[in-house]
């Protein structure tokens, strides 16, 4: 399944009700989106939904590995150089252990599994991020909706899909290369014997 994720996307209004749900006051955050349908918001983490923050490139290599070999994924937004993957409740707490448990073998010495997979920030109780406006400011903006939430009640991953998401990432990032691949045909001579 394939996602333009350069298309401005706005928020439908029971995406709006379920992204105020988190809020303590959502009747007003609802209020404010209405008024101001262009205007980011702060949002607290935790109790709707946890946020795992990526570095753009690295999140958006995660998008793809969830859209394309696994179940999809839950609202995501780019905000400023970061991806935010909204997350099932509690993620923010058990990911980081999830990767560090990932990027060490059983005798204690790294195995190289997820070693490129870089500092995700991971967002829970306690916390708070900004999310982008309800309407599209443009496929160009900083800030702006990758998946946008469309139902008040949206599928959001957990932390075991997040991190396979997070080590399949890496993997394809370290198989990007600037030469193509080897003709798997082609004839190969030793050459090394020649007088």
């Amino acid at each position: 399944m394939s996602r333009a994720y350069d298309e401005p996307l706005g928020v439908t209004p029971d995406g709006a009700a379920w992204l105020a749900s988190a809020g303590t006051y959502p009747r007003s955050t609802l209020a404010l989106w209405e008024e101001r349908p262009q205007a980011p918001v702060v949002l607290p983490c935790g109790s709707v939904f946890d946020i795992v923050s990526a570095p753009a490139m690295f999140g958006r290599l995660m998008l793809d590995r969830l859209w394309g070999d696994g179940p999809g994924s839950g609202p995501v937004a780019a905000f400023r150089a970061r991806t935010l993957l909204f997350a099932a409740p509690g993620t923010a707490q058990r990911l980081p252990s999830l990767l560090e448990w990932e990027e060490w073998s059983a005798d204690g010495r790294r195995d190289g599994r997820a070693g490129s997979v870089p500092p995700l920030l991971c967002h829970g109780t306690g916390d708070a991020v900004t999310v982008p406006a309800l309407s599209p400011a443009g496929s160009g903006s900083a800030t702006r909706w990758m998946v946008a939430p469309d139902t008040r009640h949206p599928w959001l991953p957990g932390p075991e899909i997040l991190l396979w998401a997070a080590v399949r990432a890496a993997r394809a990032a370290v198989r990007i290369s600037i030469f193509p691949p080897a003709d798997q045909d082609a004839k190969v001579y030793d050459v090394s014997r020649r007088r």
